[in-house]
């Protein structure tokens, strides 16, 4: 009599599913992601691709007050993310990544220009008129010289504050 066969077939079974506790971190995976996606703007959510009974239970998160119904109805969120595409949201996370990254940079190299600008002074000023040609000149140079006098005095930085808003505006973001 020969014992091993049925007790290998059952442990080859148990070896291709996964533990309960790999399911529960899984499941806990797709609570988080929904989490993150409630956190979006209506906006951003609506790039995602998602089921309407997904964008329903979005939706619904904001009227719930109770922490135990909250907590209840993330569970309801992360079970309906099972059905999700969570690789083509994951993809879109970092599209939206992507662009924040692309937008600080931006942001970035025009606070760099603002600050040329202030120090540097007229060959600053003369590359960014080269660099951006539609730029309003003489308010250009009003801020940029009410800017440097706020600096010298030690006022707050309204006209440098102008400066860039004026900056980024002739850039184009």
């Amino acid at each position: 009599m020969s014992f091993d066969t049925p007790a290998d077939d059952t442990s080859a079974s148990h070896e291709d599913r996964p533990s309960k506790s790999q399911r529960k971190r899984e499941m806990q995976a797709l609570q988080d992601l929904g989490e993150k996606i409630i956190a979006l703007s209506e906006a951003e959510r609506a790039r995602l691709p998602l089921s309407d009974d997904m964008r329903f239970a979005v939706e619904e998160t904001g009227r719930i007050r109770s922490h135990e119904g909250r907590r209840r109805h993330m569970q309801y969120v992360g079970k309906l993310m099972r059905r999700e595409d969570t690789e083509a949201i994951q993809a879109a996370f970092e599209a939206f990544e992507q662009e924040k990254l692309r937008r600080d940079h931006a942001f970035h190299r025009l606070e760099k220009w603002r600050e040329r600008l202030i120090d540097e002074g007229d060959e600053a000023l003369e590359a960014f008129i080269a660099e951006f040609p539609d730029v309003d000149r003489q308010t250009l140079r009003q801020l940029i010289r009410n800017a440097k006098s706020e600096r010298k005095r030690g006022k707050p930085p309204a006209n440098a504050r102008k400066l860039f808003r004026l900056i980024r505006d002739t850039a184009g973001l």
